[in-house]
């Protein structure tokens, strides 16, 4: 069942996976990299994919002859000697995220995937290129590449984890990537997946929540092929993805999506799909639902947010003044003592 990595690579080099030339110049956005914020990773993009070639390709140098591979049913696992019970968890686990998936979407997945467990944080930054990212997938590849070590830290797991990336393979071997908006693409991913996604956020801190209150969105329409490259814009633009899908569910129900999901599979495109299926606009669906989140945003609602920021400003106040207080009244006694009272004294 397992075999060292270095046997099985002429043969996997030549398959679908890794059949993407060294220094290609197409962008992330069209080879269909997901999971990732690609804004700031278009500068990246050879490093990233070369990357990936040297690890499998120098299979000579120690780095690559750690890694086995693990072949069960329609997956291969690739992954270090340390993490083989991690390889073994993937593959007992696949059957059943594939099932769910199959059941939330009612799609099949045809396709089999090759799943990288990467046990170092550094060595995934170096094909990941973005610090927020603990996993992503390659659709056209039918590629998931995951970052172990994060894995055992709240609120990752290896089940939704998997089940994200595996979400984005599913969707894009029944809808064209062309035709799939990268806002959808993501908001459906962490629908499905319990509302994880595969990027690092404090969920203390809504970026959402404040967007709201100020009316300050992203437009969908700007996030179309690939989300914006500074950080509070990406993790917005994911909070929103997964805000709007939701959204659009409780609003219209599981069913009508899936019918979105069908005519766009059909080919047709996002917002034609939506107004065929729901006969609204989705511009007017996007309004609807800001306005939906405006109306719970209140001061109150707003600074709540903020508790445990205001009440550490307001003791460091408090202290600050009390040290005041404190120093002026030394002063006061010290004064005191160098220049004693003296109209009594005859």
């Amino acid at each position: 069942m397992f075999s060292c990595f270095r046997d099985k690579f002429d043969s996997l080099v030549k398959s679908q996976y890794f059949g993407l030339p060294r220094f290609s110049k197409t962008p992330l956005a069209e080879r269909g990299l997901f999971g990732l914020g690609l804004g700031n990773l278009i500068k990246k993009q050879k490093q990233l994919f070369f990357f990936i070639i040297f690890l499998f390709a120098f299979s000579k140098c120690a780095y690559a002859e750690d890694f086995q591979i693990l072949q069960r049913g329609s997956i291969s696992v690739f992954f270090e000697a340390p993490l083989e019970s991690a390889a073994k968890q993937v593959s007992d686990l696949y059957p059943g995220v594939k099932e769910n998936l199959g059941s939330i979407f009612g799609w099949k997945l045809y396709l089999s995937p090759s799943i990288i467990l990467i046990k170092d944080r550094n060595n995934f930054l170096r094909m990941a290129g973005d610090p927020l990212v603990v996993a992503f997938a390659v659709p056209q590849r039918n590629l998931i590449v995951i970052d172990y070590s994060k894995m055992i830290t709240h609120p990752f797991s290896l089940e939704t984890t998997l089940k994200h990336e595996l979400c984005h393979i599913l969707l894009h071997e029944h809808i064209k990537t062309e035709i799939l908006p990268r806002w959808l693409d993501e908001g459906l991913c962490q629908w499905a997946s319990g509302g994880i996604g595969e990027i690092i956020m404090d969920q203390k801190r809504s970026r959402l929540n404040r967007a709201a209150f100020s009316r300050e969105f992203i437009r969908l329409q700007d996030l179309q092929q690939i989300f914006p490259p500074d950080e509070n814009s990406r993790l917005l633009a994911y909070e929103q993805s997964k805000s709007f899908v939701s959204y659009l569910v409780r609003q219209f129900g599981k069913g009508e999506i899936l019918n979105v999901l069908k005519k766009m599979k059909q080919g047709e495109t996002t917002e034609v799909a939506f107004s065929k299926v729901l006969s609204i606009p989705l511009e007017k669906l996007e309004s609807e639902w800001q306005d939906s989140l405006g109306n719970k945003m209140t001061w109150f609602t707003y600074l709540s947010y903020y508790l445990y920021e205001i009440l550490f400003a307001l003791m460091a106040l408090i202290t600050v003044c009390a040290f005041v207080r404190l120093s002026i009244k030394k002063k006061g006694y010290v004064d005191d003592e160098v220049c004693p009272n003296t109209d009594n004294v005859v």
